[in-house]
């Protein structure tokens, strides 16, 4: 009966068109997607069904060998085993040096960035239209363009501006970033189809997000890489650390619940690793300022010819003595001792990272539970055993990212000279002309140069 009344309803259309009379169409048939049609259960199962979101998928070796554990305690050896295994390839990467970081960088975006976007995928239903997906990579490929460039401005002018065909990529980086981008906004309007108006735009919408949580963020880390390997390697660690003994703590101490977003998250884990990533983060930071490999930044040598990480350690990487507060000085005077301390000026900053890492880090991943409850989904994927997908591994470090950057920028940076050396050398030869001058004529005023 439905079916006679929609081929009467289109006969009927087809004749006043041919009358030169406008026919309005049903509101729903020009908003509403097929997909919509179908009972809310069942969008529930294809979600399910198209993204594989489980922790429990181990190689068959481990199946067999934990085959008399108890799910509890299998679930604790399977998730310390890979917990051991990542930390050794971080290990390795740091050993590989900062250019092997950046590459992983890159490569946990690209698969963190897959994760949410097959969720989009899957939530909004979209099969056969023209395009999307690879309208999505393509404004992947594009922000890393803009974002990934603005570095190679930043830290590799010099050479680049040796290269006459490379300089015009240098001068009007944003010009072309700004045209790549404007390019894929007119491919999305052009790909936009009849009936999924609404899904296709909430698509373009969480793609959009999806690159603001994942590219801008890698842009970040990629910055604080070249800052410095003190300032990448030690709020990595701190929340590595802060996830760890909050598990060990929860598992074995864990009694009061924290937040309902995580229902195994309880205060006993929450505080006990907030207290294990001080610790942690004085020491490594005492460790690590220790040694040029960590604490220079890199830089472009023009006398070598190559990225350097030699310099002459800041302050922030020399022992300074400190003088106790009074209240604390009296007491170490009964007992014998100085009311001094000798450290590095970087554990007071570290001691700020591990704070937030400890307090406002598993807020990331309490963020990153709400978004896969909300989809009703475990993990953002299967790509480690025990632990989910990348992006369950990396929900803080994003956000941890952010702060040492905003941190740094704020309470540390300071230009240096070859950064600004790097900045003059790419402006217009008359630019260049009327700074000199301007130096000069500065220089002997304070009598630091004699005039000719």
């Amino acid at each position: 009966m439905a079916e006679l009344r929609k081929r009467h309803t289109e006969a009927a259309a087809a004749e006043d068109s041919d009358k030169g009379q406008e026919v309005d169409s049903d509101p729903r048939e020009d908003l509403d997607s097929e997909d919509d049609k179908s009972p809310d259960e069942k969008a529930d199962v294809v979600l399910t069904n198209t993204i594989p979101t489980g922790t429990d998928k181990t190689p068959e070796i481990l199946d067999t060998a934990l085959k008399g554990f108890s799910e509890r305690w299998r679930n604790w050896t399977i998730r310390g085993i890979f917990t051991l295994v990542m930390i050794a390839g971080f290990g390795l990467l740091i050993y590989c040096g900062p250019l092997a970081l950046m590459v992983a960088t890159l490569i946990v975006q690209v698969k963190c960035f897959e994760e949410i976007i097959n969720i989009g995928y899957a939530v909004y239903r979209i099969h056969g239209l023209p395009w999307f997906r690879s309208l999505s990579w393509y404004f992947l490929i594009t922000s890393n363009y803009f974002f990934y460039g603005e570095s190679l401005v930043d830290y590799f002018s010099v050479v680049i501006n040796r290269t006459d065909y490379l300089r015009v990529l240098v001068t009007y980086h944003r010009f072309f970033s700004f045209c790549l981008y404007i390019l894929g906004f007119v491919w999305f309007v052009l790909s936009l189809v009849k009936k999924y108006y609404m899904k296709q735009f909430s698509l373009f919408a969480w793609t959009h997000v999806a690159l603001l949580i994942v590219v801008t963020q890698s842009y970040l880390i990629i910055q604080n890489i070249f800052e410095g390997l003190i300032w990448f390697i030690v709020p990595v660690s701190m929340i590595v650390i802060n996830d760890v003994w909050a598990y060990i703590f929860g598992f074995f101490f864990g009694r009061t619940p924290l937040i309902k977003l995580s229902p195994k998250k309880t205060w006993e884990g929450f505080i006990g690793g907030g207290l294990s990533t001080v610790v942690f983060g004085l020491l490594i930071s005492y460790v690590m300022s220790q040694y040029q490999y960590f604490v220079c930044p890199i830089e472009y040598s023009e006398t070598q010819g190559a990225m350097t990480m030699e310099c002459e350690p800041s302050r922030l990487f020399r022992l300074e003595e400190y003088t106790l507060p009074e209240t604390m000085s009296g007491f170490l005077k009964l007992i014998g001792v100085k009311n001094t301390i000798t450290l590095y000026p970087f554990m007071l900053h570290s001691l700020s990272m591990s704070l937030f890492s400890s307090v406002i880090g598993p807020f990331g991943g309490f963020f990153a539970s709400g978004f896969k409850r909300a989809f009703k989904i475990k993990d953002f994927g299967d790509v480690i055993p025990g632990h989910g997908g990348i992006m369950d591994r990396f929900d803080c470090q994003y956000l941890m990212a952010t702060f040492v950057n905003v941190y740094i920028s704020s309470f540390i940076h300071n230009q240096s000279p070859q950064k600004l050396l790097q900045m003059v050398l790419s402006l217009k030869p008359e630019q260049q002309l009327s700074l000199f001058y301007t130096l000069k004529e500065n220089l002997e005023k304070r009598g630091i140069v004699q005039p000719p």
